[in-house]
């Protein structure tokens, strides 16, 4: 079990690599993660992520209360109290703007689901979450319905949502879908998609459900 100052320390390198791959600029998104089962550490609100540090972090219990920090918690914790509630299998979250995965939504595009065999494997369908005004109440429950049963959500003209039993985990889906966007990005400039085959997809589900594990035919 890690102390709450490694927690805090990996927390900060997270919002580093975050603003130095252009996820998030300036005070822009947020991230937390759980510390105990009652209680998150979560970034304050106001303050530039690229340059936060350890001390600036604030300790809240899960439904949003501050205990601890010379800061505001984000203005928009109560989408991260909304997760933890739902999910009790994640430990971290975060909230980014990704240039890419934003500007789908504005031109009313998804990442679609049959392009790309690391969708598949590794994120899954990436919903898009309908838009709510940022920091209201109309964001988690907007999303409530989604967290069930995705790890990576874009929010309409907003940014994104991944989530993790660890921070690294969270911080590797947002990065791989932002890749995702990028790639999407590129290939529409260039020409038609072109979409996976059934034959692909369905050698592509067996990687996700092994043979042995798959259900078995009930017929004689």
């Amino acid at each position: 079990m890690k102390t709450e100052r490694e927690y805090r320390a990996e927390l900060v390198e997270v919002c580093r690599w975050m603003y130095q791959k252009n996820l998030i600029t300036s005070t822009d998104g947020n991230v937390s993660v759980r510390v105990k089962e009652d209680r998150m550490l979560i970034t304050p609100s106001g303050v530039h992520k690229g340059f936060l540090t350890p001390d600036q972090l604030v300790v809240t219990n899960l439904n949003g209360k501050k205990i601890s920090g010379q800061f505001n918690t984000s203005s928009e914790i109560q989408m991260h109290v909304a997760i933890y509630e739902e999910r009790k299998d994640i430990y971290a979250v975060i909230h980014a703007h990704p240039i890419h995965c934003i500007a789908f939504t504005l031109a009313g595009c998804d990442l679609g689901k049959d392009y790309l065999p690391e969708v598949i494997l590794s994120l899954g369908e990436i919903p898009i979450v309908s838009y709510s005004t940022p920091t209201s109440y109309e964001v988690p429950e907007k999303i409530k319905d989604h967290i069930k049963d995705h790890d990576a959500l874009i929010l309409d003209r907003h940014g994104t949502l991944t989530l993790g039993k660890n921070l690294w985990e969270a911080f590797n889906k947002l990065e791989r879908m932002e890749h995702v966007a990028q790639v999407m990005f590129v290939a529409r400039q260039l020409g038609p998609l072109k979409h996976l085959s059934q034959d692909q997809l369905q050698k592509l589900s067996q990687i996700l459900i092994p043979p042995s594990k798959a259900p078995q035919s009930t017929k004689m």
